[in-house]
């Protein structure tokens, strides 16, 4: 691993070397006046407006073309779906035969409101004290620049590589990655890059130590519906609908305080457990000022984003939906099988309760048992949830793992700290890596950064 040893260290070195130019940067007035510093590159790609649901895709893979050619690497322009392009760069090495290193990042962001930011989202404004207002800031268009400065720094101090290294800039990551890094893993074009290591997105850290992820939580977005006999609102009887929804409900938030005990305990960390949180409500009859108020309604659901732990067992999961959010004796039983493809499946359990789960990948369908027949109910998991092997997907971080032991030196050579390894709360295209077998580190170089990504305000 002498080999591997040396690249890594000047890899991370060189990302390292790219922070310090981009904060040098920041104070010589003599470069203020210049137009092509990493600064104003880094303005120029947060100016395209890559935001969904209408991402710019084509102007982020003009520009990035662009600063490719000017470096001298190769560029290739894939397409997995219509209007969906995703940029591969390479910088071939002198023993392209060796597993080469991937670095990734994704083209599009989440939408913005700009009334309620200080600076409009799309004018990557940069303020007196050195911040730069922008939508992808953080998520993650900094880490594309920096994969280029890095690859800019060596080249200028006449560094060959013996691996080669691919740059990959893919679509849809924000909305699940389907028809970007997914398609990608499955394609010959990247299994014929021999991918050994890569790096992906991670996250800022507000204090002096970087952060590095080895794994991520596995979304499941969780609809929940039931439908019952209306009736006057003076009227108490068994199971109406609210009813049917609140004893659903109840059973949840008990799941929800179970897991989020064990976090305010400090005996886990918030990406360490199962999370589980309402994001909508809606039920009742509107009218013109709001809702009839002496109307019990005929339907009622709520949707809930749920996060398993790589190391939860998705079987254990779906019993448990069955046995204590849509138990037995609602006249509910279980059964399962996956497809690969996407869809949603939405379905009532007459008079009672209906579950549908909906994301961008695989697929399970649950058949389910009422007095007046079976009902679909069908899970929909947001990417992979175990590797190839079966394994759960996450990255090794120890000696097992020569390519963590050398990320590590190269930090720590350059006089940095890491926190201890994560496990990211939210989800990324390393999924997608991980599903593979490949090692895939999450490593966005901000350190005494506010977290923002998402946020109002994104700096």
């Amino acid at each position: 691993m002498a080999t591997a040893q040396s690249y890594v260290r000047i890899l991370a070195f060189s990302l390292w070397l790219n922070l310090l130019t981009l904060s040098f940067s920041l104070t010589v007035t003599q470069r203020e006046q210049e137009d092509d510093t990493p600064i104003k590159r880094f303005q120029r790609y947060l100016r395209i407006n890559t935001a969904h649901p209408s991402p710019d895709y084509t102007s982020a893979v003009s520009f990035l073309q662009a600063q490719a050619h000017s470096l001298g690497l190769q560029t290739k322009t894939l397409h997995f779906a219509p209007g969906k392009p995703l940029l591969l760069l390479t910088w071939p090495g002198t023993h392209p035969s060796l597993p080469s290193l991937l670095l990734n990042s994704h083209l599009d962001s989440v939408p913005a409101e700009p009334a309620k930011w200080l600076h409009p989202p799309f004018a990557a404004h940069r303020t007196s004290d050195g911040r730069i207002f922008a939508r992808g800031a953080q998520d993650d268009k900094c880490i594309a620049v920096q994969y280029l400065e890095a690859i800019r720094n060596l080249k200028a101090h006449s560094f060959s590589p013996r691996r080669t290294i691919h740059v990959s800039l893919v679509p849809d990551e924000e909305i699940g990655g389907l028809h970007g890094a997914a398609k990608f893993v499955e394609s010959d074009h990247f299994r014929q890059l021999n991918v050994g290591f890569a790096l992906d997105e991670g996250q800022a850290s507000p204090g002096d130590e970087f952060r590095v992820f080895y794994a991520d939580r596995i979304p499941w977005n969780v609809k929940i519906r039931a439908r019952g006999s209306p009736g006057h609102g003076s009227r108490m009887f068994d199971s109406s609908a609210a009813e049917n929804l609140m004893q659903s409900v109840e059973a949840v938030s008990r799941f929800r305080e179970s897991q989020f005990d064990l976090v305010k305990a400090g005996k886990a960390l918030n990406a360490e457990v199962v999370s589980v949180n309402p994001v909508y409500v809606k039920a009742g009859i509107a009218s013109d000022d709001g809702f009839v108020m002496n109307v019990q309604p005929s339907e009622a659901e709520a949707g809930f984003d749920l996060r398993l732990t790589p190391t939860t067992d998705p079987e254990e999961m779906r019993r448990r939906i069955a046995a204590e959010w849509a138990p037995a004796v609602r006249n509910m039983s279980y059964e399962a099988l996956t497809s690969p493809n996407y869809s949603f499946c939405d379905v009532i359990l007459p008079g009672i309760l209906s579950i549908g789960f909906k994301a961008s990948h695989h697929i399970s369908w649950l058949q389910m048992g009422s007095v007046d027949g079976d009902t679909n109910i069908g899970i929909i998991e947001k990417g992979p949830i175990r590797d190839d092997l079966g394994r759960p997907l996450m990255t090794a971080t120890n000696d097992s793992n020569p390519w963590w032991s050398v990320f590590k030196q190269a930090i720590t050579s350059v006089g940095e700290k890491l926190s201890r390894p994560e496990i990211l709360a939210s989800t990324t295209d390393a999924r997608f890596l991980r599903q593979k077998g490949i090692p895939v580190l999450g490593f966005s170089p901000m350190k005494n950064t506010p977290i923002l990504l998402h946020d109002h305000n994104e700096v």
